[in-house]
């Protein structure tokens, strides 16, 4: 697909986004206001500025932050089948967010992004140093450790959640659904567009990254400091994606290796096409989440874990031949 395409085909799903919902929107009264009433038009008007752009932004957003910092992940990893679901990092943020409502019961939003922060980079942190440590000679085996890992920190976070009692809450709030995006109580997602400008601007370094420690080290590129920033910018977008609609798997892994596969490992020349992907991607979950089961909707967990899932499993027999 070439980059026209997929620019034309994420333009017809932004459309389509604002179109689909439960509430019905008059389009024609709304783009011809001389047409309705005052109150048709105002009605209609609330419903796209409140609820349908809000949640496009965000279903971007999100889509643009998760799939960078699969790339992100994969050139510190140096290994294709690493994001955040595959890491620990979803488990770990939602751990920080459980643990901030009993620590600091009094904290906003950002309060609960800092904790999910913290937990987040600090989970990365252990999982790149056990994957260093750990000489694998089977590429699989580095996301299979990640989801062991994230599966221990998804039981400790439950225990914790039903020691508490909060459990219900948990399992309710922080799977991945977009439907709670009102005007008001998304704008923290907006932390996604100045990491992805910094990714942009050392994506020459994180490719260089991906080469190998020796090698980088040989062409003058800092390891330690780029690591760490790398780190730091996945665990802030997400903390803000987590923190805003939940958690959401395997975008970060679908969309790298599907551009890896057509256009190579240049970020400088492929990060604004994975961006373009990860958000179509999203959009595309989302709107098949709107219309299974329409007026009700599927949470984009589900539908975006599913697509994942499957390819995920077709990445990796595709590797094992």
């Amino acid at each position: 697909m070439t980059r026209a395409r997929l620019l034309f085909l994420f333009f017809l799903l932004c459309c389509a986004s604002l179109l689909v919902g439960a509430r019905h929107v008059e389009w024609a009264r709304l783009l011809s206001p001389s047409l309705s009433s005052g109150a048709v038009f105002d009605d209609a008007w609330l419903t796209l500025t409140a609820s349908r752009l809000p949640r496009l932004a965000a279903l971007v957003l999100t889509g643009v932050g998760l799939s960078v910092c699969g790339v992100i992940l994969q050139h510190i990893v140096r290994n294709k089948f690493v994001e955040p679901a595959t890491s620990g990092g979803l488990d770990a943020a939602k751990l920080g967010i459980l643990v901030s409502l009993t620590a600091a019961p009094a904290a906003g939003a950002a309060g609960k992004m800092a904790f999910a922060l913290v937990f987040c980079l600090a989970a990365s942190l252990v999982y790149v140093a056990l994957i260093r440590r750990i000489r694998f000679k089977n590429t699989i085996l580095v996301p299979v450790i990640g989801l062991v890992y994230g599966g221990v920190l998804s039981a400790v976070a439950e225990f914790y959640a039903y020691r508490n009692n909060i459990l219900q809450s948990m399992q309710g709030w922080l799977l991945g659904d977009f439907s709670r995006i009102v005007q008001g109580n998304y704008e923290i997602i907006y932390l996604i567009l100045p990491i992805v400008a910094l990714t942009y601007l050392y994506a020459q370094r994180f490719t260089v990254l991906g080469m190998g420690e020796g090698m980088a080290t040989s062409l003058g590129l800092n390891h330690g400091a780029t690591v760490a920033l790398g780190l730091v910018l996945v665990a802030v977008t997400v903390a803000a994606t987590v923190i805003t609609v939940g958690a959401i798997p395997f975008v970060g892994l679908a969309i790298p290796n599907l551009v890896a596969l057509r256009y190579g490992d240049n970020l400088a020349r492929t990060l604004p096409i994975v961006a373009l992907g990860g958000a179509a991607l999203l959009l595309a979950c989302d709107i098949a989440g709107r219309l299974l089961i329409y007026p009700f909707e599927v949470p984009i967990g589900l539908t975006a874990g599913g697509v994942g899932g499957v390819l995920f499993l077709v990445l990796i027999i595709r590797g094992r031949r």
